[in-house]
C-alpha cells in the first residue's frame, strides 16, 4: 500500500465503460520521491490534499466491486499523518 497526498483531479469526457463512476485522482506520493506522481481510482470522495491509503497492482480488483482497469485504487482516507 502507499500514502499519498491528492494534488489534483483528471477530467475524462470519454473512457473506457468500466471506469464510468470512478473518480480518478493525481497522488503524489508522502514517502519517497515526491515527483512520481501517479493516478488512483478514487469512490470514497476524497479530495485536495487529503491524505489518502492506495492499493497498487492486482491487489485493487480485491477492492472494486467490477472488474475495471485500475491498477491503483482509494481504499481509504487518513485523518492524519503517521508520527514517528
Amino acid at each position: 500500500m502507499i500514502l499519498g497526498t491528492v494534488k489534483g483531479n483528471i477530467v475524462s469526457s470519454r473512457k473506457c465503460s468500466n471506469l464510468v463512476g470512478f473518480k480518478l485522482l493525481l497522488i503524489e506520493p508522502f514517502f519517497g520521491n515526491k515527483s512520481e506522481i501517479f493516478v488512483a481510482a478514487d469512490t470514497l470522495g476524497a479530495g485536495m490534499n487529503e491524505l489518502v491509503l492506495i492499493t497498487t497492482d492486482n491487489t485493487t480488483q480485491y477492492a472494486i466491486d467490477r472488474s475495471a482497469p485500475i491498477d491503483a485504487y482509494v481504499v481509504g482516507i487518513v485523518d492524519a499523518p503517521p508520527q514517528f
